[in-house]
Parts: structure tokens; sequence; C-alpha cells
């Protein structure tokens, strides 16, 4: 993203609240666990690089690889 960082920081900002959104909607659990598990997740670090794009994904594509991310086997044990 270039321009004005104010305003990529908000588009970015709008982005996170959609897919923690619809994260709450397929997960069938409320807002504030589904940001509990956005913001603890792989793709939201992932989100915070933007020099590898993942941003410019759609949100559905951000919640299906969170959703994997999360069933993983290892996603249990994290600390």
């Amino acid at each position: 993203m270039n321009g004005n960082p104010l305003i990529n920081e908000t588009l970015l900002q709008m982005k996170y609240a959609r897919v923690i959104s619809l994260l709450a909607q397929r997960l069938g659990i409320s807002d504030e666990n589904a940001m509990a598990v956005f913001y603890n997740s792989k793709t939201y670090c992932n989100l915070n690089d933007l020099r590898n794009g993942l941003q410019n994904m759609s949100d559905a594509f951000l919640v299906d690889e969170i959703i994997q991310e999360s069933s993983a086997p290892d996603a249990r044990h994290r600390e």
C-alpha cells in the first residue's frame, strides 16, 4: 500500500473488522472470540507485513486461512 499512511492504516483496520465479523459468522462464535482467534493467528502477523501483499487477498480467503491454521494439529500446542 502506498500513499497516505493514515488512509492505508484505516483501510487495513476496516479489513480486520470485516475478517473478524466473517470469522465469527463462519465459526458460529461471538465477535469477541473471533477477535481473539484473529489477533492470535499467524495470518494476522503476516497481514502486518505489507511487503507480502496478503492484505490484498479477499476477506473470505483470509478467513479460510485462519480457520485452516487454527484447525492444524499443532495449533492447540502453540505458546
